[in-house]
């Protein structure tokens, strides 16, 4: 009886050494991410997952119009959740 105790209570730090390691940093970078997603405005610089850097000219609930290069043609509709990281307009 108090073998099966201990292999109980073993796997229990087992599991919670896990939850603590693996996937409480993931929910924590997750909602990082969805703060600064969220914080997106017109006119803001952005990278992209892809590495391309652009600049919000429209914006829907989930969809970004991105300005790509210097010419100002090149405007391509994207997923939010492809931003990396935003530059704020002044």
């Amino acid at each position: 009886m108090g073998s099966s105790i201990g292999i109980i209570l073993m796997y229990v730090v087992i599991i919670g050494a896990f939850y603590m390691i693996a996937i409480r940093p993931q929910k924590k970078k997750e909602k990082e991410h969805q703060a600064l997603v969220a914080a997106v405005e017109v006119g803001d610089s952005i990278l992209t997952t892809s590495g391309f850097y652009g600049v919000v000219i429209d914006m829907t609930d989930d969809v970004v119009i991105v300005e790509f290069g210097s010419n100002k043609n090149c405007r391509i509709p994207m997923q939010k959740g492809a931003i990396v990281e935003v530059e704020k307009a002044e």
